[in-house]
């Protein structure tokens, strides 16, 4: 049986750099950046000082009824007890891309729509629920304190109250647990088990989910919001972590077509592989990038001078954006003309939200007609020579477009995108 072709039709941001399409869009045409100094870092004992932080939505406190919000979002006391932040900001996301998509509720709840999700769970509700669990005792203790923490939470929620029927399920493979839930969705369609996946990806970006990778050293020390997040500078000393939510809806093309959707771009293929090296630290040489480049590639049927835009991984780290350099120059040669970015450097770095958050600024840009710049580079990096790095944004869409993920254990995954 021939593969069937999958299209995005619709999207849902909740970010650093905007909280609607319309914003984003703005914001990545324009470099704008959404990376500021987080005040519960402000501790002179704390090292980092920046976060990619979410605008107009306070959810600092561990009860969710305390929590602020846009006023067109509305949820039973019910519902939101149960969430956690980035539950929240998922579904807004989801919201969004159902009005952007122009789906009924019938399209939504059917056993050939399905959701496939990806989180980290959440380090603070689960910090805050057991610690209350061992001071107060059982009795006390929050009965949604599992739901509403732990990895799977956004699948327990979203699913529960979009009323999906179809494939569900909860990815975790570190910052690549969205782009392999949008690896896997594209397969639900293309091989004809669900007509309609919506992928999910969401974290909370805050104190307790970002701290522990300052002992790490993996977080930047820098202290300005305009240099801290600097993918492929030279002076680079580490990410910069953010949160939120983005949903993007994929669905058979005949299926959209045939209710009049508007259609972001295609989705050709995708690809995964793994370094098989280090726990938390990427193949030197970038090995595992380059395997799931390749099969990406090869499932889509395109070749590396088809490619014209690739969205970077690269998280501002100094030893993760130097392998992918080798490994972009590995596969498409030196001095290829292939445009390269990373959105990080405006976003910051969103863990296992990464995939689709970037997957959808790519869409966006194919649709909207721009290819997104890579800020705050001063002076490049030697490694990045013969790369094409464009640090301004150029108001013209690709044909064909990659966006590439890796996370902790050397899990990469390459998605392949082309202009509808």
């Amino acid at each position: 049986m021939s593969k069937k072709n999958v299209v995005i039709t619709g999207l849902g941001f909740v970010t650093s750099i905007g909280n609607d399409s319309k914003s984003v869009a703005d914001s990545l045409i324009n470099l704008k950046n959404g990376i500021e100094l987080y005040a519960p870092f402000a501790d002179p004992k704390i090292p980092v000082k920046c976060v990619g932080t979410v605008k107009n939505f306070d959810t600092s406190s561990y009860d969710p009824e305390d929590w602020t919000y846009p006023e067109r979002y509305s949820l039973r006391r019910d519902q939101l007890r149960a969430f956690a932040p980035h539950c929240l900001y998922a579904f807004c996301s989801m919201k969004q891309a159902i009005e952007d998509a122009g789906l009924s509720e019938g399209d939504i709840s059917n056993v050939k729509t399905g959701m496939y999700t990806a989180s980290a769970g959440s380090t603070g509700m689960l910090y805050h629920h057991m610690q209350k669990l061992d001071n107060s005792g059982v009795a006390r203790a929050f009965p949604f304190a599992i739901v509403c923490s732990i990895v799977g939470t956004l699948s327990y929620n979203l699913v529960s109250i979009f009323k999906i029927k179809g494939a569900s399920c909860g990815f975790a493979s570190a910052c690549a647990s969205s782009s392999h839930a949008m690896g896997f969705a594209y397969d639900e369609i293309a091989n004809g088990r669900q007509e309609r996946m919506f992928v999910v990806g969401g974290e909370d970006g805050d104190y307790r989910t970002l701290l522990p990778f300052a002992s790490m050293r993996a977080l930047s020390t820098s202290a300005d919001p305009e240099t801290a997040s600097r993918p492929f500078d030279k002076h680079r000393n580490g990410f910069v972590g953010t949160g939120g939510g983005v949903v993007a809806v994929l669905e058979d093309e005949d299926v959209a077509r045939a209710r009049g959707a508007k259609i972001y771009c295609r989705i050709k293929g995708w690809g995964q592989a793994s370094d098989g090296y280090n726990v938390a630290i990427p193949h030197p040489d970038g090995d595992g990038v380059i395997n799931a480049v390749k099969m990406a590639l090869e499932s889509s049927d395109v070749k590396p001078e088809d490619v014209d835009y690739i969205n970077a991984h690269a998280t501002s780290t100094p030893m993760g954006d130097t392998a992918e350099l080798k490994a972009i120059k590995a596969v498409f040669g030196p001095n290829a003309r292939t445009e390269i970015s990373s959105t990080k450097g405006i976003t910051g770095h969103g863990l296992s939200l990464a995939g689709v958050m970037e997957a959808g600024f790519t869409a966006l840009g194919m649709r909207e007609g721009f290819t997104p710049g890579s800020a705050h580079i001063t002076e490049l990096d030697p490694e990045a020579e013969g790369v094409n790095i464009i640090t301004k944004t150029k108001m013209e869409a690709p044909k064909i477009a990659m966006s590439l993920s890796s996370g902790f254990g050397g899990a990469n995954v390459a998605l392949v995108f082309e202009k509808a």
